[in-house]
């Protein structure tokens, strides 16, 4: 029967399976989160470390703001590297570049890379210290 369809000019067109994309949008916004994680961390090494320094009257409870900002950073990082171990995710490469930061990961087995402006890098990571602190 196929050939007689065949015979009579239909085509019989073989379906491939869909494809599956090689990373989703949401591991895409996982490897962001992860890669201003990271800063917002550095930031606030940084902040710690200059407030020692400081001549300021109460450096102690800024000391302790930002070391409980730290706290929260760091258990939502040990959360997106749990995601990242089950979704097949590692980051192998943070490089910094004269015009921003560049990232280098494995998803699933491809490669990837991830490239942020430091405009933008700034301006996340503030947007994410924000978040943290009325959150």
């Amino acid at each position: 029967m196929a050939a007689d369809r065949e015979a009579a000019g239909e085509v019989r067109l073989a379906c491939a399976p869909p494809i599956q994309k090689i990373q989703t949008e949401e591991e895409l916004a996982l490897v962001k989160q992860y890669v201003l994680l990271g800063i917002v961390m550095q930031i606030l090494d940084h902040d710690i470390r200059v407030i020692d320094k400081s001549g300021m009257k109460l450096p102690r409870l800024y000391e302790s703001l930002l070391r409980g900002l730290q706290d929260r950073v760091l258990l939502d990082l040990a959360d997106v590297r749990r995601k990242f171990r089950q979704i097949g995710i590692k980051v192998y490469e943070e490089k910094r570049e004269k015009d921003g930061l560049r990232s280098q990961y494995v998803c699933r087995g491809y490669h990837h890379h991830f490239f942020m402006v430091w405009n933008f890098v700034k301006a996340e990571s503030e947007r994410v210290l924000r978040r943290y602190m009325t959150g």
